[in-house]
């Protein structure tokens, strides 16, 4: 029989402190995930030991970095190009 997989929630790194052994518990026991936010922003995702974490080919991420890139261009309304407009913005 398969487990059914619960909904991820969120937890602030602050209260993941307080309640880590309940957290690690219910990961384990009951399947739980939790995605860990630091100051609101995800940080690090708990999940259990055994789950399966969809993963993307490096050809699929290239491919999709690359459309992405082509999308951008398409749109592109400045002299300058990213690059040099970031290279600006570092100095």
């Amino acid at each position: 029989m398969k487990q059914k997989q619960q909904k991820t929630e969120e937890i602030g790194i602050r209260e993941l402190k307080i309640h880590v052994s309940e957290v690690i518990r219910a990961v384990k026991e009951k399947r739980a995930r939790y995605i860990v936010t630091q100051r609101g922003v995800p940080a690090a995702l708990i999940i259990p030991l055994d789950a399966v974490v969809p993963q993307q080919s490096a050809d699929e991420v290239w491919e999709r970095l690359m459309n992405l890139g082509k999308e951008i261009g398409q749109g592109w309304q400045n002299e300058k190009s990213a690059a040099e407009i970031l290279s600006e913005m570092r100095r």
